[in-house]
């Protein structure tokens, strides 16, 4: 199976900037809304006809789930959902007319298919998803849907075993590996301190070595 990571954070919070040293082959990032990357980089986007380059714009859960079915057999075994609660944001706004409460069943079993579609990828891929934060009714942190009928339906958290948070302390942007009135988790041995360095492909290195992928 896949391994599907979820990073949480504000806005501003230094989650794409984490991606920054990643190498752009190595890489594919599906982007739900369409902006620029907070770092220099010479990513490029997408190709179609040669099927090489870096990152592409679509919001659609369907063609996000293609995009993760077939990106590992074109080499990209790092693949990063970016702004993933646009996902669901961008198809409620979309379907803001319709009446009733079928919709926010059928947005939350999209969303829930993209994530199983990270878990059914090969052994050797990594999916990390990208999400913003909102607080529940105790205060506490959590992946941001698009409210309380659809976290009815679905626990995002609940599908990964891997969920950390982006925040800035000190001045210093951070990724928490540990809960605090949050939904942080992360595999007991993964990580030695509560708070690392933002940076993914750290991470990333850390995760291969734990499951050890390639080897």
């Amino acid at each position: 199976m896949g391994i599907p990571v979820f990073i949480l954070g504000e806005s501003g919070s230094g989650k794409s900037a984490s991606l920054r040293n990643f190498n752009g082959n190595d890489i594919a990032i599906i982007q739900s809304v369409k902006k620029p990357l907070p770092f220099k980089n010479d990513f490029q986007r997408w190709d179609a006809k040669s099927s090489t380059g870096t990152f592409f714009f679509n919001d659609s859960a369907e063609v996000i789930c293609k995009a993760i079915e077939k990106l590992p057999s074109l080499g990209k075994k790092i693949i990063i959902v970016d702004d993933f609660q646009y996902v669901m944001a961008n198809e409620f706004m979309r379907r803001s007319a319709e009446t009733g409460f079928n919709k926010f069943t059928e947005i939350a079993k999209h969303a829930w298919e993209i994530i199983t579609a990270a878990q059914n990828a090969p052994d050797d891929v990594r999916v990390y998803f990208l999400s913003h934060t909102s607080k529940d009714d105790q205060g506490h942190s959590k992946a941001k849907t698009i409210g309380k009928l659809l976290d009815e339906k679905i626990t995002l958290e609940g599908l990964f075993t891997i969920v950390m948070r982006a925040m800035r302390i000190d001045g210093k942007y951070v990724l928490s590996t540990q809960n605090c009135e949050d939904t942080t988790k992360t595999p007991m041995g993964m990580f030695d301190n509560e708070h690392i360095d933002n940076d993914l492909k750290m991470i990333d290195d850390q995760i291969k070595s734990y499951y050890s992928i390639g080897e």
